[in-house]
């Protein structure tokens, strides 16, 4: 997950004058609210196509910050690792979280309060308790066949 600083390229409110597609990189950098719920790995129903959230995160997930260890260079060391852009946010909304401000912009919502774009608190998304920071476990930690026995519902 990226930073959420200001920056030059970051128009006030851009967000709800912009679709993700008219957004500058730094806007759409500065989008990501940092609950790192998008690094945990997920569990799709073959039958159904539900998706279930685990509490296992990505080896490149920060538990304590909710950033990824290595930003730059997770497709390199992850290759599995899905780089959002417009595309795959209208394409892959269903394993997204309900909160995800890709999700909500691209959806026609406003961001919620505690979005450090809203609030001006990077720390916000972690004091409303919608961040997984500091209940993750790395997935290098956990064989791939207890995951199905570290699932849950996506309403965090």
């Amino acid at each position: 997950m990226a930073n959420t600083k200001s920056s030059p390229d970051i128009a006030p409110e851009f967000w709800r004058t912009k679709t993700l597609e008219q957004m500058t990189p730094d806007e759409w950098e500065a989008l990501c609210d940092g609950c790192g719920k998008c690094c945990l790995l997920k569990l799709e129903d073959d039958d159904g196509g539900r998706v279930w959230y685990t509490d296992v995160a990505c080896r490149l997930f920060d538990d304590k910050t909710c950033r990824c260890g290595n930003y730059a260079l997770r497709r390199t060391l992850v290759p599995q690792c899905m780089v959002l852009t417009p595309e795959v946010v209208k394409e892959s909304k269903d394993w997204m979280p309900r909160t995800c401000a890709y999700r909500l912009v691209a959806d026609g919502y406003d961001l919620y309060s505690w979005h450090p774009l809203i609030s001006g608190d990077p720390d916000s998304v972690h004091r409303a308790n919608i961040s997984v920071q500091g209940w993750t476990v790395p997935e290098y930690e956990v064989p791939e066949e207890e995951l199905i026995d570290r699932t849950f519902d996506e309403a965090i």
